[in-house]
């Protein structure tokens, strides 16, 4: 059980005194069997004039910040959190016997609340990505769900260039399988039309991974917000797969949001009043640490 400490930063630059809209964070953990939260600081500057917190529609912890009248040429937000971390690999998931093989439904008490997350989001005209999940299926017996899973969270990370982009937004699944690359989000996105393709329900998670080998061998997408899905398996629940480092089960991922739709998990929205040139930079920086000995 790791002890990790997460430092996020995100500050902006203005060629000159701005005002601010309401900024939307999402950097809070809840706690939970597998994760829990010691320690957790937010300090905004210029300071906001209120905070509140509220749960989204997927319970998520956000907090809302109002700046009032203030006017600046920076605005920074530091998040600071201190938590434990229980690891669990994917073969310690118990799926329900019914489950252990693809395919299989759902039963029908759970598919009213799943319904939206086993809907295809976007648009497959030629299907691209049908068929790309449908060769993870074995041709020849029974599939295993896991093997399912665990196989198209591999290929990922093998076939696929991880590209960092600081532009918003996603690439459409059909973009990132036909250039062969993507962002984090980009690739979990993938795979979560991927699995959805297969009547899977999956849903996008924001949070922060943990690179324990400094030599750079370890795993990619640290320094930022990272992104990952889960699929939901009977019995077992949600499920973490990481297709960006071949992750199966939340091993090094520290969750703070899930939602339907990747627009839904942004660590951060908001809005400045001024000339639209005024803007100038915007800097991420997110450090996770292990503080087992601290």
């Amino acid at each position: 059980m790791p002890r990790l400490s997460v430092r996020h930063v995100t500050a902006y630059t203005y060629a000159e005194p701005v005002g601010f809209g309401d900024h939307r964070l999402m950097v809070r953990p809840r706690d939970s069997h597998d994760l829990r939260l010691l320690e957790a600081t937010l300090a905004i500057d210029p300071p906001p004039e209120r905070i509140r917190w509220l749960h989204d529609v997927f319970g998520n912890s956000v907090a809302v910040a109002s700046f009032g009248e203030a006017r600046s040429t920076t605005l920074r937000f530091e998040s600071r959190l201190l938590l434990d971390l229980y690891q669990a690999n994917l073969p310690e998931y118990q799926v329900a016997d019914y489950a252990r093989t693809y395919p299989f439904s759902y039963e029908a008490e759970e598919v009213p609340d799943l319904a939206r997350t086993m809907e295809r989001h976007y648009a497959d005209p030629e299907h691209a990505v049908d068929l790309w999940a449908k060769g993870f299926v074995r041709v020849d017996g029974p599939t295993d769900t896991y093997d399912l899973l665990t196989w198209m969270t591999r290929a990922i990370q093998t076939t696929f260039t991880y590209a960092a982009r600081d532009e918003e937004g996603v690439q459409t699944p059909v973009e990132t399988l036909s250039r062969g690359t993507g962002s984090c989000r980009d690739l979990a996105l993938l795979m979560m039309e991927a699995a959805r393709s297969l009547g899977f329900a999956a849903r996008f998670v924001s949070g922060y991974l943990y690179s324990p080998d400094a030599d750079g061998t370890g795993n990619v997408g640290g320094g930022s917000t990272h992104a990952w899905c889960q699929v939901y398996l009977p019995g077992a629940g949600w499920v973490e797969f990481d297709p960006t480092n071949g992750i199966t089960g939340n091993r090094d991922l520290i969750r703070i949001a899930v939602a339907r739709d990747p627009a839904q998990a942004a660590p951060l929205q908001g809005s400045f009043v001024g000339p639209a040139g005024a803007f100038q930079s915007l800097v991420v920086d997110v450090t996770v640490t292990d503080a087992s000995s601290e």
